[in-house]
């Protein structure tokens, strides 16, 4: 089984000890991310601007391991509160126009430097 680490500045740097993304037997695993704007600590305001951010930063991961949103074939989402379901799943939809991926969507008590949704990913490269 190969194993190549992903990084790129085109999403958030890891703000503890895991790689942005893994690719391992043709499949690429993105590290959870979150709507922190790339080269910063700054989160956008609202839950719907943070998941366009949050996808945007995974987009940046999947280009960098050479496969792109399309590919997705599993996320799942994290939302620090269930009741922001719409407004996530209204921007999430934008990015998965066609046949979108398997997903699971959960409630957690608290995300990351008081980020309101978090995303990870898994895609064919």
């Amino acid at each position: 089984m190969s194993r190549q680490v992903v990084q790129t500045d085109n999403a958030p740097s890891a703000v503890g000890p895991y790689s942005q993304g893994i690719i391992a037997n043709g499949f690429i695993f993105t590290a959870g991310q979150t709507g922190m704007i790339p080269g910063t600590k700054t989160l956008p305001e609202g839950v719907a601007e943070q998941t366009r951010q949050t996808l945007n930063n995974i987009k940046g991961i999947l280009e960098a391991a050479g496969t792109r949103l399309d590919r997705i074939v599993k996320t799942t989402v994290y939302l620090q509160n269930i009741q922001d379901f719409a407004a996530m799943n209204e921007v999430y939809a934008s990015f998965f126009p066609g046949d979108p991926p398997a997903r699971t969507t959960v409630e957690v008590a608290a995300l990351p430097l008081g980020a309101l949704v978090e995303i990870e990913a898994v895609a064919l490269v």
